[in-house]
């Protein structure tokens, strides 16, 4: 009876956002995505898609991704944004960073990569324009993906902080107190492969076309190289969300060791409240600022 509710409750918001739909103008941007998309199929086989498309748009979403958060070192405007002052970029660490994570994308994400194409086939997932999913549709997808990859990351990251195993695995990624955007995938080879895992499941429970695993890839970038960035800029778009952690939430986890193992959302660390340490340290930040606030005054 549940069940049939809840099915019942998500056809009737798929049906009223297809009518919201109707009346929103068309995007200007459709009809050149339809041509580029068409094209691509026209002339590249779905290998060269799967393999070759994926690892482009993975490198490419990632190191663009990370350009902002790299050039607001060098404004001082933007120092005001980042979360630990004290503890600034250095071109050592970000060099060492770099290498490490050029292993980890060509010796260890490439190779799961290559295994796209054969997933796609295995599992019947089309490429063609007619069937993409409409973008609403996709939102919902890379939300749910998101939601699974949250729940997987929890408990496997928390398991990596057990103090039998932490000093083998999770303490590369610790490496930097201070994280910045091209941080986000330093890790062992071995962390790589665990907490990778999950961003993986939710591709197998929703993926019904090519589509999903490139809009999963940019969605899922964007928000690890955010909470790994920094700094916390007002208007973040991605602070909407609802329940988003954000970059100050995990930020502290670095800072700390302990506590906020989530990776995207606030909820599994304030059920097991893994988080009450940053409940902690916010409230002493707050009651020093309404001090400073009434000295000034």
């Amino acid at each position: 009876m549940a069940v049939n509710e809840s099915v019942d409750i998500l056809n009737s918001a798929y049906l009223a956002v297809e009518y919201i739909d109707s009346f929103l103008p068309d995007n200007p941007l459709q009809q050149p995505f339809k041509n580029a998309w068409n094209y691509m199929l026209d002339n590249y086989t779905k290998f060269q898609i799967a393999t070759w498309g994926s690892l482009i748009v993975h490198e490419l979403s990632y190191f663009l991704l990370c350009l902002p958060g790299f050039i607001f070192q060098f404004i001082p405007y933007m120092q005001k944004y980042k979360i630990q002052q004290d503890k600034p970029e250095t071109w050592e660490k970000q060099w060492k960073c770099l290498k490490t994570l050029l292993f980890n994308h060509f010796c260890i994400q490439l190779p799961l990569i290559c295994g796209t194409y054969y997933f796609t086939e295995y599992f019947n997932i089309p490429y063609d324009w007619e069937r993409m999913p409409r973008w609403y549709m996709l939102l919902a997808q890379c939300f749910g993906c998101a939601v699974i990859e949250d729940a997987w990351h929890y408990f496997l990251h928390r398991l990596l902080h057990h103090k039998r195993i932490y000093k083998y695995i999770h303490k590369v990624h610790h490496e930097f107190i201070s994280p910045f955007g091209m941080q986000a995938e330093y890790a062992h080879p071995l962390e790589t492969l665990i907490l990778g895992t999950g961003f993986f499941i939710g591709i197998i429970v929703f993926c019904n076309h090519m589509i999903l695993l490139w809009a999963w890839v940019i969605c899922r970038l964007m928000e690890t190289i955010d909470v790994h960035s920094g700094y916390d800029i007002p208007l973040n778009p991605l602070h909407l969300v609802p329940f988003y952690a954000g970059a100050r939430f995990h930020d502290f986890h670095h800072m700390n060791f302990i506590g906020n193992y989530a990776s995207t959302f606030t909820w599994w660390d304030r059920i097991f409240r893994t988080d009450y340490q940053y409940v902690s340290y916010q409230e002493k930040e707050k009651n020093q600022e309404l001090l400073t606030e009434k000295k000034s005054n």
